[in-house]
């Protein structure tokens, strides 16, 4: 349950300013399939999605991708329901099995990036072939996990709280086509 009433995210949304239209959000999904494509397109690739973030992004994602591939998901979080991350909560683990598979991971956001290198630590662990990253958003800012960089990135934003393109404020709007920054 939400920390926030339907009615208070629609305030939200009134006050939020626009950071990424749908049409800046379709290119860089169309940029990131391509690099994509030129990567993994003969590499038999599993792409697993963290839910539940990265739902609506992998969904823009994957449909743009045209070579075979299998797709899977894990739900790790920091957040549950928040605004504020804490420690790291697995609710599933990868699946399928990734022992030696091409493993491409699909967030939604880089932002410090705990999680996704958790994530990523645990799919090295189970024995993949190779893991790669995507993240429809790359949020610019000097407090970023230690050692991790991102494959693939589709858009760069500042530093604020974001939501909308799979991305929540409280729960609410991951269904926006656009990515809005709430206000500060």
């Amino acid at each position: 349950m939400s920390a926030i009433t339907a009615e208070q995210a629609l305030a939200v949304l009134r006050e939020a300013e626009l950071l990424c239209s749908p049409a800046q959000i379709a290119t860089a999904f169309d940029q990131m399939a391509a690099a994509i494509t030129a990567e993994l397109e003969h590499r038999d690739p599993l792409a697993l999605l963290v839910m539940n973030g990265a739902f609506i992004p992998a969904a823009q994602l994957l449909s743009r991708l045209s070579f075979p591939l299998q797709v899977g998901y894990l739900h790790a979080t920091r957040y549950r329901s928040g605004v504020r991350g804490g420690d790291l909560d697995w609710i599933a683990l990868p699946r399928p099995t990734v022992t030696n598979r091409v493993v491409l991971v699909i967030d939604d956001i880089f932002d410090e990036g705990d999680t996704l290198k958790a994530i990523l630590t645990e799919v090295r662990q189970q024995d993949a072939a190779a893991v790669y990253s995507a993240v429809l958003v790359n949020k610019r800012h000097d407090r970023k996990a230690a050692g991790l960089t991102v494959d693939f990135v589709g858009l760069e934003v500042p530093d604020r709280y974001i939501f909308g393109c799979g991305m929540d404020y409280q729960e609410y709007w991951r269904n926006l086509p656009a990515i809005y920054a709430a206000r500060d």
